[in-house]
């Protein structure tokens, strides 16, 4: 990379992983000719501003975190020239596993050094940008029951927090308008996914394209918790949700969602925004270092 490189890293992320893998980073992405400096942040807004620093001065920027604060900082280089480059530092890191970028740190500082860049559609939620999966209902009490949950560590808190969720869940009504066009489902859950998987290797989206310009839209209707135990939760780990009859898919640029109930829609691990809440697509608009062919 013939650039300059501002390294963002979250030392807390992923239970101290950002933190322990920082040294081998830093060495290796110097070894391989890579001008970057650091800055440590627990704070999205902190991270966004580092962000907007760097953009304005032609830089790359990197992420050492997880796919929360990655989602953050592609929002403030979303239609800049300024690409972004993902290292696993997470407790999930579902964006690293959908672009391929390996979860060796050494390994993944060669895709910095050496990728090349594509261009990935962003999600938005009332302005809020995401690159992964928005979704509210049953995933919004386990993504707060995950970002909350203080003893399970590792991708072992997303199964934790979908069966504690599970356990004192009723069913909602949805209202989801895509593209103009209505649909109700009383059930557990709408998402609008840009990328195919989340919460630690969920795959609820398997045919998602980051840049194929429109969300993948995902209805899971009412069940037994029973049946949503025994077949939904495998299938959304191994892939095959779309064989599941209670779930229903859509394609769209605009996805309008409002709920019988208050919930608040999530992407990428973190509160976006209250329903009635407003999901659109912003296609091809962030460059993003992946690896070469």
């Amino acid at each position: 990379m013939d650039r300059a490189v501002t390294l963002i890293v979250n030392p807390q992320a992923g239970g101290g992983r950002a933190a322990k893998a920082l040294p081998t980073v830093e060495a290796t992405l110097r070894r391989l000719g890579v001008d970057v400096h650091i800055e440590a942040t627990a704070s999205l807004d902190h991270a966004a501003e580092l962000a907007r620093v760097a953009a304005a001065a032609g830089e790359a920027v990197a992420v050492l975190s997880g796919d929360g604060l990655i989602g953050k900082v592609a929002g403030e280089l979303s239609g800049t020239d300024s690409p972004l480059a993902v290292l696993p530092g997470g407790r999930g890191n579902d964006l690293a596993g959908a672009l391929d970028i390996p979860g060796d740190p050494e390994a993944a500082c060669r895709v910095v050094a050496d990728g090349r860049i594509r261009e990935l559609d962003l999600g938005e939620v009332d302005g809020r940008a995401f690159i992964g999966i928005a979704s509210c209902g049953f995933d919004s009490e386990a993504n707060r029951i995950a970002n909350e949950a203080k003893l399970v560590r590792g991708n072992l808190v997303y199964a934790y927090a979908a069966l504690k969720a599970l356990a004192g869940w009723k069913a909602a009504r949805f209202e989801v308008v895509i593209d103009g066009e209505r649909h109700e489902v009383t059930g557990y859950s709408v998402g609008a996914c840009n990328s195919k998987a989340y919460g630690g290797g969920m795959i609820p989206a398997p045919e998602a394209v980051l840049d194929d310009g429109e969300l993948d839209v995902v209805l899971c209707a009412d069940m037994s918790k029973w049946r949503f135990l025994r077949s939904v939760l495998p299938k959304l780990f191994k892939g095959n949700l779309p064989d599941e009859p209670n779930i229903t898919y859509f394609k769209g640029k605009t996805i309008d969602v409002r709920a019988d109930r208050p919930f608040v829609m999530y992407a990428d691990g973190d509160p976006l925004a209250d329903l009635p809440a407003t999901v659109r697509v912003s296609p091809r608009s962030l460059r993003v270092i992946v690896p070469r062919d």
